[in-house]
């Protein structure tokens, strides 16, 4: 009996943004000479806390913080190689466009974002619940896209529990973002986090790679100190 795709499944795979988006870009030369050392593994380096502040109005990620330019994130050593990748996408099959802009608005800044997009990059044939665990442990930073479809999916909490689980602690990994969402529909277990509120998506992405990068300066800082 011939069986056949699901059609939101043909209907991305012939969109030509997608096509595009399924060649990952290459690991740049200094990741590729890295990838040989870090594949002994060893612990993950210690982080401080990223820091986040709300808004006037609402719990937002977004501030003016000045990035530090001093730090160079990408230098040959850096802790930012010490993982897989540095942001993973959490969302719901519904918001797979959206993840998928995400993902290309990333992966194209001066900082070669390595993101984990779960269509693209899970091993064909490999145990859903692995994949995802996979993704979380081998990732700095996880972006949560909390939409009406992200509440209603079990994987996407799975998920967000995965994270929360592998670092409790409100320092910069865990970057909720809400589109279509009411604050009063936040959950639960993010309420100690500040999230975006996704209004404008130009301005929320912005945001996210503000966050992600805060984040590895802070990663790649606390690193270097701890080994002078």
């Amino acid at each position: 009996m011939k069986v056949s795709a699901a059609p939101w499944l043909l209907a991305l795979l012939s969109a030509g943004w997608f096509r595009r988006l399924l060649h990952k870009p290459k690991p740049s030369s200094r990741e590729s000479s890295l990838n040989s050392s870090h594949s002994a593994s060893s612990s993950p380096p210690s982080s401080s806390s990223a820091k986040s502040s709300s808004s006037s109005c609402s719990m937002s990620l977004a501030r003016s913080t000045h990035l530090s330019p001093a730090l160079d994130i990408s230098a040959s050593g850096s802790a930012r190689w010490a993982k897989s990748y540095d942001v993973c996408i959490c969302h719901s099959q519904g918001d797979l466009e959206l993840g998928a802009e995400l993902v290309t608005y990333l992966e194209a800044q001066p900082e070669s974002f390595r993101c984990f997009l779960q269509l693209r990059d899970a091993a064909p044939g490999g145990a859903v619940v692995t994949e995802l665990c996979d993704a979380v442990q081998n990732s700095h930073c996880w972006v949560m896209l909390i939409t009406p479809g992200f509440l209603q999916d079990p994987w996407c909490r799975y998920q967000m529990h995965q994270a929360l689980a592998e670092a409790p602690l409100a320092n910069g990994r865990t970057i909720p973002v809400l589109k279509d969402v009411d604050r009063k529909d936040y959950p639960r277990e993010l309420r100690n986090l500040y999230y975006i509120y996704m209004a404008l998506k130009e301005s929320s992405f912005r945001q996210i790679r503000d966050t992600v990068v805060r984040y590895l300066q802070e990663l790649c800082r606390s690193s270097s100190s701890s080994m002078e």
